[in-house]
């Protein structure tokens, strides 16, 4: 996984408790509490840490979880896997491979065409509105 030169303290500056918590130190946003998981505009969702686009918005669906919830990541080289056996579960987790963001776990109870749930943390994204994507590149 790659990770960003940034180093601890520049993290904790750049990031809020929540946002640093969540996306350095693997943690899990509430249920129900993020706010991007009622976001429906057309746009893109990028990590929070480092601005890799990870999910387009059209493969965004509700799944009723309390998460954002995605069928098919954006880039196949932007999101990076892990095994993740704590909570007396398997599961797999899904980090920003650019900057090593936790981004929350994938599961393959997903609708089609991918059979997958992406289904990620509020605040380790970023959503830019299609009318601002020019402005990210």
């Amino acid at each position: 996984m790659a990770t960003d030169h940034q180093n601890d303290a520049q993290w904790r500056e750049k990031l809020s408790d929540e946002e640093y918590r969540v996306c350095r130190e693997a943690g899990t946003e509430r249920p129900f509490t993020g706010t991007l998981l009622d976001e429906a505009r057309d746009g893109v969702y990028v990590c929070k840490c480092c601005d890799a686009p990870l999910f387009p918005s059209d493969t965004k669906f509700d799944a009723g979880c309390g998460w954002p919830s995605f069928y098919k990541q954006l880039d196949d080289g932007n999101v990076d896997y892990r095994e993740d056996l704590s909570h007396s579960m398997r599961r797999v987790e899904i980090f920003c491979k650019q900057c090593g963001a936790h981004l929350g776990h994938v599961f393959p109870d997903g609708p089609a065409p991918t059979g997958q749930r992406y289904c990620v943390n509020s605040v380790s994204m970023t959503f830019i509105g299609e009318d601002n994507l020019s402005i990210k590149g």
